[in-house]
């Protein structure tokens, strides 16, 4: 059975490449370039990968927080003699604002992993147009 590790791939693809000898075609120029396209590719699922597990991570820590609160409300509202500290209405402005403050956090973290993505990939971009100019020009 036949190997699929990159590089085995990358010596298929050169191999391939190289029996239809063309004119001005340069196999290697050509495999540098595919080797960096699937290097910022990796890139950009690496910095993917980082945001949805940092977005996991503070969805979780919100959820213990705000069970925390829940046990700690049910704790002062139980206990018999209890004074209450705050009204029902200040309890729930405060959780709406936390709510709203975790959500700007939870969109300000996709917002940033979206961006470091779009950039991977349009640096990768902007330099295949270098190369595919550099190629273009006459005597290269």
């Amino acid at each position: 059975m036949e190997s699929t590790t990159p590089n085995n791939l990358f010596t298929q693809y050169t191999s391939m490449i190289r029996q239809f000898r063309l004119p001005g075609l340069d196999a290697s120029a050509i495999m540098e370039s595919r080797r960096k396209d699937i290097e910022a590719l990796l890139a950009a699922n690496g910095t993917a990968l980082s945001g949805i597990q940092s977005l996991g991570q503070k969805q979780a820590d919100f959820l213990r927080a705000a069970m925390a609160d829940v046990q700690t409300l049910i704790a002062q509202r139980t206990t018999p003699g209890a004074k209450a500290s705050e009204s029902s209405g200040e309890l729930l402005q405060q959780g709406l604002r936390k709510a709203v403050t975790n959500t700007q956090d939870l969109v300000d973290t996709a917002w940033k992993t979206q961006a470091d993505c779009f950039a991977v990939i349009s640096k990768r971009v902007a330099e295949n147009v270098e190369e595919f100019k550099a190629r273009l020009q006459p005597g290269k």
